[in-house]
């Protein structure tokens, strides 16, 4: 287990339940990243990532 699975299990174990839009999502990462800059550019691969899941070529 990887030590960020400690926040993807609390993430999934709060907020679960909910529905959250991408746009919501998009949001959010922006204003963490605002809070924590050091952090821009796992957020950007992150984000890249994600908005590329359904792409065949990578």
């Amino acid at each position: 287990m990887y030590f960020t699975d400690r926040g993807i299990e609390e993430l999934a174990a709060r907020r679960g339940d909910e529905d959250v839009t991408l746009g919501w999502l998009a949001d959010q990462l922006r204003t963490f990243v605002d809070l924590n800059p050091d952090f821009e550019v796992p957020v950007e691969r992150l984000a890249t990532w994600l908005a590329r899941l359904d792409d065949e070529d990578e």
